[in-house]
């Protein structure tokens, strides 16, 4: 027994012997074993890579960061640069200017939420008005920032952001109140749902996507918006069946991939074109709005048609 017992230590001594350069003391041994037993080693573990015969303080191994040479250094936080909202001279007046187009922005935003709660109240005709004044404000902001020459991307941003309160959520909020009464609730839900889906997915698309000078992919979400609020101001004498089939072949032109043609090249059509749609008005404006419409509609898959044969 004696020689198993010395036979044993002589292993114990040389493994320990392999793993570091000298024995850990007796009382470092007995203090090892009463922290294992009451669990304080799961405290105090040493960090991997660090001798724990070292004699380190718990502050010293916290402050040895591993450092990995694939990794390129981190920048410290305190070298952020803020990238400013108007890019270029920052003068009083070009601020001023900058203020009056987003006040134009912001008008348009809060005339839709006057909408939404016009609409809550049973004044519709009343917040299809407020929708057709924020389709005013939506082109005045852009054509004052191209004007004025304070256009920047946090001008883009706050106009896609309005537009999709005014156009993707008033527009579908008046329609709904609309139609209460003339179909069914489920079948107005739906088609008003669709409309802020794809107003959505068309402001998303359009602000990633390059832009056209000539044609719109798709039909604008501003466009689809005064078309609504038109119908419902001047209340288009129309099966309640045909409008929600109306609201829903507009929504999913929003996000079609047929070319419409934009405001500036409508405007050098011809004069003669022009006097059409006026004596038209004159007669019966339902009826000749009516025509627009599906007139404009039906012009993005003939464009289409017509790229594709010459292609």
């Amino acid at each position: 027994m004696r020689r198993s017992s010395t036979f044993a230590r002589q292993v114990l001594l040389v493994r320990v012997g392999r793993r570091g350069d000298d024995l850990t003391p007796t009382e470092h041994r007995y203090a090892d074993r009463q922290r294992r037993r009451y669990g304080l080693d799961r405290l105090s573990r040493p960090t991997l890579g660090v001798d724990p015969t070292l004699g380190l303080d718990r502050a010293d191994i916290d402050a040895v960061v591993p450092v990995s040479p694939a990794m390129p250094p981190m920048a410290q936080a305190d070298e952020a640069h803020s990238i400013p909202l108007l890019p270029g001279e920052r003068t009083i007046a070009r601020r001023m200017k900058f203020a009056l187009v987003n006040a134009c922005t912001l008008a348009s935003l809060m005339l839709g939420m006057l909408a939404i709660f016009l609409a809550m109240q049973g004044e519709v005709r009343i917040a299809a008005l407020c929708l057709i004044a924020c389709v005013g404000f939506d082109g005045l902001d852009g054509a004052l920032a191209r004007r004025l020459g304070v256009a920047s991307p946090f001008g883009a941003q706050m106009d896609s952001l309005a537009d999709m309160c005014s156009f993707g959520l008033a527009a579908p909020v008046v329609v709904y109140a609309s139609l209460a009464g003339s179909v069914s609730t489920a079948a107005a839900a739906v088609a008003c749902a669709l409309v802020a889906a794809c107003a959505a997915i068309r402001l998303a698309r359009f602000n990633v996507s390059p832009k056209d000078g000539r044609f719109f992919c798709g039909v604008p979400t501003t466009m689809a918006a005064a078309v609504l609020a038109v119908t419902v101001a001047i209340g288009l004498p129309v099966p309640g069946a045909v409008l929600v089939a109306g609201v829903a072949l507009l929504a999913f032109a929003m996000v079609s991939s047929f070319p419409y043609a934009k405001l500036a090249r409508l405007v050098k059509l011809p004069p003669w074109l022009w006097l059409a749609p006026v004596i038209g008005a004159l007669v019966d404006i339902r009826l000749t709005f009516a025509l627009i419409v599906v007139g404009y509609l039906v012009s993005g898959p003939v464009l289409w048609l017509r790229q594709r044969r010459t292609a």
